[in-house]
């Protein structure tokens, strides 16, 4: 009797053990206290049997995308094992892929198959992996639930993320079933493209599609509380591919716009690809409303695209253009832009109609040196008809384009010979005045050089250096076709008759020499030679009383030549300060560098030479009048001078510097340049007939700062001026010093700066350490943030990492700004004075501005302008207003005086997705100019 009450008393004791567990589980797993689940969905969708709790919800999409019930299938047999082992096998139905799970506490009930994970739980089966802080997993049913958990002051922490190969999503809450993988979904966070995409319901279906409703769509990164978002009725999400959406509307701030759209479709795409580019809409007083920038975008290849846009105006004008972009790495990249315009104003049949055609062509082209670095292209192309940048409505908003009134382009190939002095190139350039139509044409410009030789100079040197081996030479000859033309004639130019072209061949000879220790003498011949197919012999035709040109066609070779021989040296000299100025200075140097120079050629006007003609007529006074003139002065490289050249010229250099002592400098002392150099040269001409003495030029160039030079020139007129008989000022052959005028009169002179101030122009530097910056990016006191603090004025209480702390502890406040000043003035001859028999002298000033300041991190502000001293007002201005509105950027620019008046605002989102969602004002002066 007491062995068999022992065993009941074991069997009580497991029996309440077991009872009291069971009671354990079901009080910290409320769910164990609901009936069995059930498919609660509408339309036997399963996905919401996942979780036993789950209220009942109509479909979302007023359809059963899931159809029948696919989670109440068992997927595991009862008895795993076969009762009889000669029976034949059943197929099994259960899960392919192991299920991986872990987290810091879990619960597995054997008897259920039932998996409770606590604490960063993470869930992994055939490529998805699902992480929550709570997860309630079913092995029979396949089934899983994930949920976060509040933490201690209420924030819901450790939220669902569910991750596979369409994307990564997080989530409030999340059923889902592995053998169907679909899901039922709430509050879901996934990014798609460029921005965010929130649904209130959601299910996901066994294709990775999505079917949402209350959903929204932003590209603000601040998904939780975004500036913006279109509220999505219903969407259709293919992840990585795009969202079809139903009705959906625009919310700002919180508050709904009447802007709303019937149905969305939102492409993404992570490869390049070609696509639609949407057209922006407006209207212009001259030319009517108008569709422009719409056509399509082709990605040919990863090398190079295309893009194809147009544009028209209900009054008839229209418009193509096509941009390419090209680039092979390691090797060369460009761009190209072609543009057609037709522009239209006016009433046809009336006299204001008028019809325009106009085109541009731009062109830029870099070559990388690591491709090939003996030859390079390189060209920059930007040629425009004169009409273009009046008619073209990007052109007029942008100021520089606008005003600008020459155009270059250049397209210039080079090639060098490796291991060799020679080199060739070839350079096209045409240089075009949008105000008169004139073009400059320059094609083909051949150019060939050779680079300083020693010809005499032996391979193997023994001894001494000869005389002869310091003799250096080079070469360069030119070939180039030039003409200067209008626009609409360059095409009906002959080639022969109205283009000029000619070679050019120079030879520079020289050798340098060491005489007495401290001269040196420099000997050298220069030859230079040009070839000509053409002259231009002039003679005067006594019926018509005027001269008469002929043009003569052949090959005519136009040579000089000279030969100079200069010294020059240097000179030192030292001075030691009074002591009155204290011992601060300690020694000044004074470098003189005096030089002198003799060069002579012949007068290669001489008619034994045929470089010079000449031509007589009389007058009407009945003098017989000598006219000389050269048949080759309208020559692309021009013709020689007239007369010998015996020419000694004088010139001298100097250059102070001081020596004071520094304690900032490690050698204690530091050199300050008070004059950098200031020097004057002028010649004498032995051999002319008159006027030898040549005007007398001055510079100088002082350091103020260490990035701020001084530095003008001045040209001294040696000679002085009467009246011919026509009462004009004629230069006459008397030296200003023999009538007692001084050695010159100042002709011209003139100079220029430029100077920008900014946060650090005025700021002193610290003998010490630099100011101290903050370690962590955290306001003064050292406390967070305030919870209720949008995010905006978060990150502008926090600050950036740059802040800066004062000796005091508080924060240096700076608004970074500066101002640039670029101011010339330049003096020279204006009118005559005939009672003085001098010139008066005429300023001329030009004073131009340009700054910028941020105001705040978001703000920014810059303007530039320019001042007429004539005009004393400001002749033109250009102020540009931005602000950085998080996931919007705003800007607005305007010129408000000057003949191009005119104002533009834009605000838009900077997501190129949403590119098209903006706003533009715009006016100008040739179109209603309204200021608002």
């Amino acid at each position: 009797m007491p062995k068999v009450s022992k065993k009941y008393a074991i069997l009580l004791s497991l029996l309440f053990s077991s009872l009291f567990v069971s009671l354990i589980a079901q009080d910290r797993h409320p769910s164990y206290n609901q009936p069995a689940a059930s498919d609660t969905t509408p339309g036997g969708d399963s996905t919401g049997a996942a979780r036993l709790t789950l209220p009942a919800l109509p479909d979302s999409l007023g359809i059963d995308s899931l159809g029948v019930d696919s989670l109440l299938t068992d997927s595991l047999a009862a008895d795993s094992l076969a009762t009889d082992s000669v029976a034949p096998k059943k197929k099994k139905a259960g899960l392919t892929s192991v299920v991986d799970y872990k987290a810091n506490d879990s619960i597995v009930f054997t008897h259920g198959n039932e998996v409770y994970m606590y604490g960063q739980g993470v869930v992994q089966f055939d490529g998805m992996e699902l992480n929550a802080d709570q997860i309630e997993m079913n092995m029979d049913s396949s089934l899983v639930y994930a949920v976060g958990r509040p933490d201690s002051v209420g924030d819901i922490v450790g939220r669902p993320v569910f991750k596979d190969k369409s994307g990564e999503y997080e989530s409030e809450t999340m059923h889902y079933n592995f053998k169907t993988k679909k899901g039922y979904i709430t509050n879901i966070v996934t990014q798609q493209g460029e921005g965010y995409l929130t649904g209130g319901k959601t299910k996901k279906m066994e294709n990775d599609e999505f079917y949402m409703k209350d959903g929204k769509y932003t590209t603000c990164d601040n998904h939780e509380h975004p500036h913006f978002y279109l509220q999505l009725t219903q969407a259709k999400v293919r992840p990585k591919k795009n969202i079809v959406t139903g009705p959906a509307y625009m919310v700002l701030a919180d508050v709904p716009l009447p802007l709303a759209i019937p149905f969305g479709f939102f492409p993404f795409t992570e490869k390049y690809s070609s696509g639609i580019i949407m057209p922006t809409f407006g209207d212009e007083l001259a030319r009517g409303y108008y569709l422009r920038d719409g056509g399509y975008y082709f990605a040919i290849n990863d090398y190079v695209d295309l893009a194809l846009t147009g544009e028209i105006y209900t009054k008839g004008s229209w418009g193509v253009n096509a941009k390419s972009a090209y680039i092979k790495r390691y090797k060369y990249s460009g761009n190209v832009d072609l543009s057609f315009i037709t522009t239209i104003t006016g009433d046809k049949g009336l006299p204001d109609y008028t019809k325009m055609k106009n085109f541009k062509v731009a062109w830029t082209h870099t070559q990388d040196t690591k491709n090939n670095p003996n030859m390079s292209l390189s060209a920059s192309v930007n040629y425009t008809t004169s009409g273009y940048t009046r008619n073209d409505l990007n052109s007029y908003y942008n100021a520089n384009s606008f005003t600008e009134n020459t155009k270059s382009s250049t397209v210039n190939m080079t090639y060098r010979i490796p291991n060799s002095v020679w080199s060739f190139s070839a350079t096209a350039n045409v240089t075009q005045r949008t105000q008169d139509s004139t073009l400059n044409v320059s094609f083909p410009n051949l150019t060939i050089s050779m680079g300083q030789i020693y010809p005499f100079k032996r391979k193997t040197v023994v001894g001494n250096e000869r005389w002869y081996e310091k003799i250096q030479m080079s070469y360069s000859g030119r070939f180039q076709n030039s003409i200067l033309t209008k626009q609409d004639q360059i095409l009906k130019s002959n080639l022969i008759k109205d283009w000029r072209n000619g070679m050019y061949h120079n030879i520079p000879i020289s050798a340098t020499f060491n005489v007495f220790k401290y001269l040196n003498l420099t000997a050298s011949f220069n030859f230079t030679d040009r070839m000509y197919s053409n002259k231009v012999m002039q003679s005067w035709d006594t019926q018509q009383a005027r001269v008469v040109q002929d043009t003569v066609y052949g090959f005519y070779n136009v040579y000089n030549y000279y030969g100079s021989l200069s010294a020059d040296t240097k000179l030192y000299g030292f001075y030691t300060p009074w002591k009155i100025f204290g011992d601060k200075v300690q020694a000044i140097r004074h470098i003189f560098t005096p030089s002198v120079s003799f060069s002579a050629a012949p007068d290669f006007s001489s008619p034994r030479y045929g470089f010079w003609d000449s031509y007589s007529y009389v007058n009407s006074l009945g003098e017989t009048v000598t006219t000389k003139y050269s048949p080759f002065s309208n020559g692309i490289y021009g013709t020689v001078s007239q007369g010998k050249q015996g020419t000694v010229s004088f010139a001298v250099s100097n250059n102070l510097e001081m020596k004071v002592k520094s304690d900032r400098d490690s050698t204690g002392v530091r050199k300050i340049s008070l004059i950098e150099n200031l020097s004057a040269n002028m010649s004498y001409n032995m051999a002319a007939d008159s006027m030898k003495w040549s005007n007398l030029n001055t510079s100088i160039l002082i350091k103020l700062t260490k990035n701020f030079n001084l530095q003008m020139s001045a040209t001294w007129d040696t000679y002085t001026y009467q009246l011919d008989s026509y009462g004009n000022p004629v230069r006459v052959n008397k030296p200003r010093w023999t009538v007692g005028k001084g050695l010159g009169r100042l002709s011209s002179t003139g100079t220029s700066f430029s100077y920008t101030f900014n946060n650090d122009t005025f700021k002193k530097k610290d003998k010490g350490s630099d100011t101290k910056k903050t370690q962590q990016n955290l306001p003064q006191n050292n406390m967070p943030p305030d919870p209720n603090m949008s995010n905006d004025e978060e990150e502008s209480s926090s600050g950036d990492d740059d802040v800066q702390f004062g000796p005091d502890g508080y924060a240096i406040w700076e608004v970074p700004w500066s101002l640039s000043i670029n101011y010339s003035v330049n003096y020279g001859y204006g009118t005559f004075n005939k009672k003085k028999m001098e010139y008066n002298g005429k300023f001329t000033q030009n004073l131009s501005l340009s700054g910028n300041i941020n105001l705040t991190k978001n703000w920014s502000f810059n303007f530039s302008a320019s001042y007429d001293f004539e005009a004393k007002k400001i002749a033109y201005m250009n102020c540009n207003i931005t602000r950085d509105l998080h996931c919007w950027s705003m800007s607005a620019s305007f010129v408000p005086v000057g003949p191009y008046k005119s104002y533009n605002f834009h605000i838009s989102v900077k997501s190129s997705l949403l590119q098209d969602l903006k706003y533009d004002k715009r006016g100008n002066s040739y179109d209603r100019l309204d200021w608002y």
